[in-house]
């Protein structure tokens, strides 16, 4: 957890729940997990526990500290919206977020299902506040039942991260769909990501107007093949960056 970040699309990260369990492709190579399990039998540290799940009520108020707006990766190491996280906990965290509306939240799960029963309960009959994104992972055609459960989401803002992008995605479709991340898999048994899938998600996303962010080629390190898409950085976000929260603030614009 940090209040800035080298990942390319956010600006800081907050975990008030650590560890997960893998279910999809995608999860195999974990980087959180690779990570976290250097830590495990360390007395003290944070991942003392190493990639166990864990749920952090001390570090709920973290976004109440930091005073100036930013973008904001919730859980970068774990899944929210993990069956073993309560819904109480949730609660917690949606609360936290609602609360303190000058940042944006970008939620990013693979627990799609759960994710679109939650919203729908808490926002019955309206939809997430805008500085809330809801977003699902994806790393191959596999994953299109997440894009269907993310479609049905009461949110202003929904993306795609398609990463590790470890197959073809085929028809993607993007009704209702905000944003795409897309980038390649890192670490030392990192998957091939071939061109032609990357090309194929930039062009239906040129097609449907919908802003395409390249994170990287990946490899044996995330940046050791750069971010260049045929000579060209791609760092669109969403054109709802211009958030005003219930304090009238206006958080990006």
């Amino acid at each position: 957890m940090a209040d800035k970040s080298a990942i390319e699309w956010t600006d800081a990260t907050w975990n008030p729940v650590t560890g997960c369990t893998k279910i999809t492709r995608g999860c195999d190579n974990c980087y959180a997990e690779r990570f976290a399990e250097r830590w495990r039998g360390v007395p003290g540290h944070p991942y003392e526990q190493g990639f166990d799940l864990r749920t952090w009520p001390s570090r709920l108020d973290r976004p109440e500290r930091w005073r100036k707006p930013r973008m904001i990766f919730v859980n970068s190491m774990s899944d929210l919206f993990h069956k073993r996280v309560s819904r109480g906990f949730v609660d917690d965290v949606f609360d936290r977020m609602e609360t303190t509306d000058r940042h944006v939240y970008q939620v990013l799960t693979k627990r799609s299902s759960r994710m679109r029963d939650y919203l729908r309960r808490r926002y019955s009959g309206s939809a997430a506040p805008a500085h809330i994104w809801c977003g699902v992972s994806v790393e191959d055609r596999a994953g299109a039942a997440r894009i269907r459960h993310l479609q049905a989401v009461p949110a202003t803002v929904r993306f795609l991260s398609i990463e590790p992008l470890i197959g073809p995605l085929g028809d993607l479709d993007l009704d209702g769909i905000s944003w795409v991340i897309v980038g390649g898999e890192s670490g030392p048994k990192a998957r091939e990501l071939r061109f032609e899938w990357v090309r194929d998600i930039r062009d239906r996303c040129a097609s449907e107007g919908v802003p395409f962010f390249f994170k990287q080629w990946g490899g044996r390190t995330p940046k050791a093949g750069g971010r260049e898409l045929e000579g060209v950085e791609h760092n669109a976000m969403p054109d709802t960056l211009a958030v005003t929260g219930a304090s009238g603030q206006e958080i990006y614009a």
